[in-house]
């Protein structure tokens, strides 16, 4: 029997007994005596099948199944990024982030610019932030493009190369990497080649 159905009934049955009350009260009592004995039952039902509803909507709510990097694969992808930075020749600062923007693994290469660790940390959150690559975030940014000035936000972006969003190969990300030392060229080069190790 449906939950429906079954506060239909009781419904029913409370209105009957709201009636059978309303005529107890016998015809020597008022009109809006026995008026006010059904709008009891009436209003019964009311909050009865309310609650109801509360209830079912309360048992329907789920969590959202989220997926998140590892760090046995956040380390893959510094590996990957870092074998890429060695074979062209730069030394870089390489982070990765985890599905919430939180830094989940970090190396800074022998030589990589000190300056560069701020900035690489937060390519990698801004890949995440907006689930794209910081470059092309970059074109969208300009004076004329709709996320104009976007890089002052959540605590200060970066909106050139170097941030890449890491997926899996149904296309759930999971996290994203951000590399700063080199040209943007090369930052991107090093990026995607973390990020292309998880599949």
């Amino acid at each position: 029997m449906s939950k429906h159905r079954t506060r239909l009934m009781l419904a029913c049955t409370l209105v009957a007994g709201a009636a059978i009350a309303a005529y107890q009260l016998g015809p020597n009592r008022s009109a809006e005596a026995q008026g006010g004995a059904v709008r009891i039952g009436v209003q019964a039902v009311v909050a009865e099948d309310a609650a109801g509803v509360a209830t079912d909507a309360v048992r329907q709510l789920k969590p959202i199944a989220t997926m998140d990097i590892s760090l046995e694969q956040a380390q893959a992808v510094i590996e990957a990024a870092a074998k890429k930075s060695w074979e062209i020749g730069t030394s870089m600062d390489i982070a990765v982030v985890d599905a919430g923007g939180n830094l989940k693994a970090f190396i800074r290469q022998d030589g990589a610019w000190l300056g560069s660790i701020d900035i690489a940390i937060k390519k990698a959150k801004t890949a995440r932030y907006f689930d794209m690559n910081t470059g092309e975030i970059g074109k969208l940014s300009k004076e004329s493009g709709p996320l104009y000035n976007i890089e002052h936000s959540n605590g200060g972006l970066i909106t050139f190369p170097g941030g890449v969003p890491i997926k899996l190969a149904d296309g759930t990300i999971i996290g994203a990497i951000g590399v700063s030392g080199s040209t943007v060229e090369n930052d991107h080069a090093v990026a995607a080649a973390g990020a292309a190790v998880i599949k």
